[in-house]
């Protein structure tokens, strides 16, 4: 039950770039689970990869191919995640790799590979190989929403946008792609995100315009407070379009804009989410200290379960605060409000404040939790999502 969120009825092609999918049954259900990307010679690709050190096999491999060469595909399945599996996992990694590099006639470093789902069983690679063979015939430039639906998992619907932005050598056309729903503080992306463009960019640049965007988005999510062993995000840009002096500060904002609706609509597709919430901390002596208290109060069970409820348990989101890793807090300049509603000011409740006024924002299906540690000018926010039955369900029944 996604908040606020729709699947996005058609998303634009991005020159230089082509999309098939196949169905190899890994995932459950008679749907795709096999994405092959293409990009055309000459493009340039920056990609972060989750921080997690029990990374999985096409992380492993992702990374050494990406150092290796530029990439001309991304090969990913759903349904498996490919972590946890050891020396055969890396050796089924880089079989599917070669496997479509010798369909493609390119090397089989110019493959990158990803995989989300179950952790801890191998790949079913008699299935997987001719499933990248039918995603490769199926090639097509207007892909992208078959591949938003192939790569998902406990996801609810897909998740994509589209952009356009006039630049004096032509109009550049950016799309992206996510899924995630569970396992999600990214911790560098989200679980798995792909944008391609088709401006012109040296690959340093690029890299540089990915990070900023992934550290104001995907880096500010949660649902769960779980790091993903498979997280990546990669961006690709294909050169049709040249990107001028001064033109390139435009061009990053456009990446973070979709970064940004990517990473929300996220939280919106939580597992069993019924509330997206907005959390903001202002008034820090630095950034991390802010960051510091929103991810200690969006992570926890106890504010989680009372957004669920709707239920103005303010003292839940004062004890979370008081716990925050920061070395200096004052509680009596601190600030909270619900919405447009002041709960804590001077070291206690608002006088102002009533259960009445608190009960109304809570049972808002989006709200915002704004906290002003009254220590100085840093600000930070996050988003996230309550904790329901449903996510309880959806994960005890995740293998069954």
């Amino acid at each position: 039950m996604a908040v606020g969120l729709r699947a996005p009825e058609a998303l634009a092609a991005v020159p230089g770039v082509r999309l098939g999918t196949a169905r190899a049954g890994l995932a459950k259900g008679e749907r795709d689970d096999v994405t092959v990307l293409e990009l055309a010679p000459g493009s340039a690709v920056a990609a972060v990869f989750t921080r997690n050190r029990f990374c999985a096999a096409p992380v492993t491999v992702a990374r050494q191919h990406l150092a290796e060469t530029t990439p001309r595909y991304l090969l990913v399945n759903a349904g498996n995640a490919n972590a946890g599996t050891g020396a055969r996992g890396l050796a089924d990694a880089r079989a599917a790799c070669a496997h479509l590099a010798g369909r493609a006639g390119v090397h089989a470093a110019a493959v990158l590979p990803f995989s989300t789902g179950v952790i801890g069983e191998p790949l079913t690679m008699d299935r997987f190989l001719p499933a990248i063979d039918a995603a490769l015939e199926a090639m097509d430039e207007d892909g992208w929403l078959a591949a938003a639906r192939a790569i998902m998992t406990t996801d609810t619907l897909p998740k994509g946008a589209s952009r356009t932005l006039d630049l004096a050598g032509g109009t550049v056309t950016l799309t992206g792609i996510a899924k995630g729903a569970g396992m999600i503080r990214p911790d560098m992306a989200t679980m798995l995100a792909f944008l391609a463009t088709d401006a012109r960019i040296p690959q340093a640049d690029l890299q540089a315009v990915l990070a900023k965007a992934v550290e104001g988005s995907f880096n500010r999510i949660t649902v769960d407070g779980d790091t993903s062993t498979n997280d990546a995000c990669v961006l690709a840009a294909t050169g049709r379009v040249p990107v001028r002096e001064g033109e390139l500060s435009r061009l990053a904002e456009a990446v973070a804009d979709l970064c940004r609706e990517l990473a929300q609509a996220i939280v919106r597709d939580g597992e069993g989410a019924t509330r997206f919430v907005t959390v903001t901390v202002a008034g820090g002596e630095c950034e991390a200290d802010c960051l510091a208290v929103a991810y200690t109060i969006a992570h926890s069970p106890l504010v989680k379960t009372a957004l669920f409820a709707g239920d103005p348990n303010w003292g839940r989101i004062l004890a979370a605060l008081g716990r925050a890793p920061v070395a200096r807090l004052d509680l009596e300049r601190v600030t909270i409000h619900l919405d447009e509603v002041c709960v804590v000011r001077g070291g206690g409740r608002a006088p102002e404040y009533t259960e009445a006024d608190g009960q109304r924002v809570m049972v808002r299906p989006e709200l915002t939790i704004r906290v002003d540690l009254g220590d100085g000018e840093a600000t930070a926010t996050v988003w996230t999502c309550d904790l329901s039955y449903d996510y309880i369900r959806i994960n005890a029944e995740y293998r069954t």
